[in-house]
């Protein structure tokens, strides 16, 4: 899929946003990808990316100082809005993580893998942060009809994906749930309401299928 217009991808300071660029402007087509710290520009792109990595507190205060909390709330409201990595659990109202408030766009908390749940089948302790490649079942998330939602069109269910995280969100609202991975327990690694597609994993590390989910995020008309 393609499409033409401005995808701006959110920069407070936090993580490697080149490599999002870069797997971003591979998928583009016509779109014109940027990396903006700029309110202004973000409210007039077409489209949105929120990625980042680090900790919640951080990201949250970071956001804050650029002035960013409008521009990103107005955007996950109104137009297509991908959120990658801490760029998903930012959304959500609470995160154990440092005891921050997030952005409260989706009802629900951000958890740490709880440590006496972690063992895989075999019984082995499993490192926490998870990190690497595993697996996504998908779901439709809340507004599709479908049994997989659009962002997972050509990308095969339990497709592998790579992860570098030790919390997790939790929606209160289980139909927004959009994918699912195990680790030591079943938890959301992806959500999806209307405009908004958000993953836990990082498809720009995650190969074709990462580069695949990123396409039809360029294409995607929610």
């Amino acid at each position: 899929m393609s499409a033409s217009g401005t995808v701006a991808v959110i920069d407070y300071g936090m993580g490697n946003l080149r490599s999002v660029w870069q797997a971003l402007a591979q998928v583009a087509g016509e779109s014109k990808v940027v990396v903006t710290a700029d309110p202004a520009v973000v409210a007039a792109a077409d489209r949105v990316v929120f990625p980042g990595q680090g900790a919640m507190p951080d990201c949250m205060r970071e956001v804050d100082a650029r002035g960013l909390r409008g521009a990103l709330v107005d955007a996950a409201r109104n137009k297509p809005f991908l959120g990658i990595c801490i760029g998903l659990q930012m959304l959500f109202e609470h995160s154990e993580e440092g005891d921050v408030a997030g952005l409260g766009i989706f009802a629900g908390r951000v958890r740490r893998f709880p440590a006496s749940q972690m063992v895989d089948p075999a019984g082995l302790r499993l490192k926490v942060p998870h990190m690497g490649w595993n697996r996504v079942q998908q779901a439709a998330g809340s507004g599709c009809r479908t049994a997989a939602h659009p962002l997972w069109a050509n990308i095969a269910d339990e497709e592998r994906f790579y992860f570098v995280h030790s919390y997790y969100v939790d929606p209160a609202d289980s139909t927004v749930v959009a994918g699912t991975t195990g680790y030591g327990i079943p938890f959301t690694s992806a959500v999806a309401r209307d405009n908004i597609f958000a993953v836990q994993c990082h498809p720009e590390k995650s190969a074709r299928a990462g580069l695949t989910l990123l396409a039809n995020f360029i294409g995607w008309k929610p």
